[in-house]
């Protein structure tokens, strides 16, 4: 396991409650170094954070990484299967009906 991808591994562990579900896989190319997470949909909170700081403060750590090892290191996070975004589960009349406008 390369460096980049075992310190990702460590620290998103360490934020989530289901360990198991962790999973980073890794790909280069000619752009850099991804790595992919994948976590339980229920720890997707823990990892985004409140408007996005945990996510940002991941890939800037990565970055740093990646920089140490000459290599320019990306993180994309898996949308869990049938999770849903904020706001889509609801049509935008049932939205403005409940606020009595």
């Amino acid at each position: 396991m390369d460096t980049d991808q075992a310190f990702l591994e460590y620290v998103v562990k360490a934020l989530v409650d289901n360990q198991d579900a962790v999973v980073v896989t890794r790909t280069v190319d000619e752009m850099g170094v991804l790595l992919t997470l994948t976590v339980s949909p229920d720890d997707m909170g823990k990892i985004i954070g409140r408007d996005g700081n945990i996510a940002k403060a991941l890939r800037t750590l990565l970055r740093v990484v990646g920089m140490k090892h000459n290599a320019r290191v990306n993180m994309k996070i898996n949308e869990p299967a049938g999770g849903k975004r904020f706001g889509e589960d609801r049509p935008l009349d049932d939205v403005i009906s409940d606020l009595g406008v």
